[in-house]
């Protein structure tokens, strides 16, 4: 389930978008306080962020900012202001699509759903991703380091395109132990560590150290 953060201080619009998202199927964080944004953001490590211009304490274009500094995370800004500058300063400032108040609720689903394509699901139609020199195949479960290749298991598989889909993001373990659940096994927080520390392993044989970082109460993290 995609998760969605929604900066907006208008009651009425955050419920009644809030709603919809959730009709959709997506989880939804409703922000009601705006003096820490990148610290909600941090916490809750959110698929998109919606995002008001018009905020009380600092405005949509400063928490824009601040949470680039810390991460690529699709951010669709929501407005009542309509001037061409303020659209360019929203994209400029980050910002990935731009919605003007008042707006109809089919599209704002459909640009959510399109960014969060876009962002994430793309890259299922490709059969190798890569990332600091390391190749990942798809299609035959397997990564490759330095002329040096690694099979990897069905849980080594399913934990290593959980984290590769979303470098410089962290995976929660909740994420992670939800990604290895069958309809016949239940997979616990051990069983969890255990296969991360697997695959950790055959990331080292191969040469990349410290590939998977651990963020401590919170999950893991390619960088």
């Amino acid at each position: 389930m995609f998760r969605i953060m929604l900066v907006e201080d208008d009651e009425r619009i955050r419920s009644i978008a809030a709603e919809t998202l959730r009709k959709w199927q997506y989880e939804v964080i409703e922000l009601t306080a705006f003096g820490q944004v990148k610290d909600d953001y941090e916490r809750h490590q959110p698929h998109l962020v919606i995002l008001d211009i018009n905020l009380p304490v600092y405005d949509g274009f400063h928490w824009c900012q601040q949470i680039r500094s810390v991460s690529k995370v699709p951010i669709l800004f929501l407005s009542s202001r309509s001037e061409n500058l303020d659209i360019i300063m929203a994209i400029n400032m980050g910002g990935d699509d731009f919605i003007q108040k008042p707006f109809d609720l089919g599209v704002l689903v459909a640009k959510v759903s399109a960014l969060l394509r876009r962002n994430y699901m793309y890259q299922e139609e490709s059969q190798k991703w890569s990332h600091r020199d390391l190749s990942f195949h798809l299609s035959n479960s397997t990564v490759e380091y330095g002329g040096r290749t690694a099979e990897l298991s069905r849980n080594e598989f399913i934990l290593m395109q959980a984290m590769m889909r979303r470098i410089g993001r962290i995976v929660s373990r909740e994420d992670l132990m939800q990604a290895l659940w069958n309809d016949d096994q239940f997979v616990d927080d051990n069983t969890l560590t255990v296969n991360v520390n697997r695959l950790r392993r055959k990331l080292s044989d191969l040469g990349l150290e410290s590939f998977i970082a651990t963020r401590k109460g919170m999950g893991y993290i390619i960088e």
